[in-house]
C-alpha cells in the first residue's frame, strides 16, 4: 500500500461509536519516512480532522498503523488503527 500526503483514514477502534461522534478521522499531511532496508517500518505525519474539516493535533504515527483492508491476513476484522477512505 502506498501512503500519500491528502489520503484519509478513519479510526477502526469500537470505542469510538460508542462514545464519541463517530470514528476519527485522520488526514496524512507529510511524505512517510521509512528506515532503508526495513520493510514497512517507519513513521508518517498525519493530522486529526474536525467535523468540518480544520486539521488539528499534528503529530507521527507508525506506518504499520494504517491499513488499506478492514480484515488482517487471518480475515477477522481489524479493531485498531486507521482505514484508508480517500
Amino acid at each position: 500500500m502506498d501512503i500519500e500526503p491528502g489520503q484519509i483514514y478513519r479510526s477502526l477502534d469500537p470505542r469510538d461509536e460508542l462514545y464519541g461522534d463517530g470514528p476519527r478521522r485522520i488526514k496524512v499531511v507529510g511524505q512517510p519516512v521509512v528506515d532503508p532496508g526495513q520493510h514497512n517500518f517507519g513513521k508518517v505525519q498525519i493530522a486529526t480532522l474536525t467535523q468540518d474539516g480544520r486539521e488539528i493535533r499534528r503529530r507521527q504515527v507508525n506506518i504499520t498503523q494504517l491499513h488499506a483492508k478492514p480484515v488482517g491476513k487471518n480475515g477477522s476484522a481489524r479493531r485498531s488503527g486507521y482505514l484508508l477512505e480517500k
